[in-house]
């Protein structure tokens, strides 16, 4: 090979290193950018959560997170609570456990009394099979009278009278005032005796009479008879 043309392919192999160093020079500055994985790369490798370690699973799009919530309980009016007396009667509403008392499934007598003085005792039996609930206090009529004694209200029992088959109920009238202060005095020789559920009974009164003034109170019925006379 000639000197000439050793120095020729030389310059060129300069050339070229110098060119390749200028490439290597713009990669390294502002030329050429590392525009990283593809978007489908990028897509593909991210990361979704795992229950494994105490997350929860990926919703899809559209839907959302977290556990679906639990139905609400719901309660009907009215079936919440215990039981008991919706209120006095004799004329009013109790809750009660047996078919009421009343002049079909009783029998009902009224009896003078020595003590205490001006006291009537009204007994109601139980001629049923079952049980019933003698509530309120006796609605009774005497002779022609266009109105109904009230009660004493401080004699309201603590519960409901329930009466077993065979067994009896009472209640006191006070007929008249024992010291001679009432007034509209007459004799009565008939007796109506109404109960709380609309049904009645007649009770012989003596053959005299009793007599009554606008003193005439009557008692709760009771389940005893000391109870029935302590008014």
């Amino acid at each position: 090979m000639s000197a000439r043309t050793a120095r020729t392919r030389l310059l060129a192999a300069t050339t070229v290193a110098l060119a390749a160093l200028a490439l290597t020079a713009c990669d390294n500055g502002k030329g050429v950018r590392d525009e990283g994985p593809s978007a489908a790369s990028n897509s593909s490798s991210q990361p979704t959560a795992s229950t494994a370690d105490g997350g929860t699973t990926a919703k899809p799009a559209g839907e959302t997170g977290g556990s679906t919530a639990a139905p609400k309980k719901t309660t009907t009016p009215g079936t919440s609570g215990g039981s008991g007396s919706a209120g006095k009667n004799g004329g009013g509403t109790t809750t009660t456990r047996n078919p009421a008392c009343n002049g079909a499934n009783t029998k009902t007598t009224a009896t003078e009394v020595s003590r205490p003085l001006n006291h009537l005792l009204l007994t109601v039996t139980n001629t049923g099979a079952k049980n019933c609930d003698l509530t309120g206090y006796p609605i009774a009529r005497f002779g022609e009278a266009q109105s109904v004694p009230p009660v004493a209200e401080s004699t309201h029992p603590q519960a409901v009278v329930t009466l077993t088959p065979g067994e009896s109920g009472y209640a006191g009238v006070l007929l008249s005032a024992a010291d001679g202060s009432g007034s509209n005095g007459y004799t009565a020789k008939t007796l109506v005796v109404g109960f709380a559920k609309g049904s009645s009974a007649t009770p012989a009164l003596p053959a005299k009479g009793v007599h009554v003034d606008d003193k005439l109170t009557v008692t709760y019925w009771q389940q005893s008879l000391d109870d029935a006379l302590a008014y």
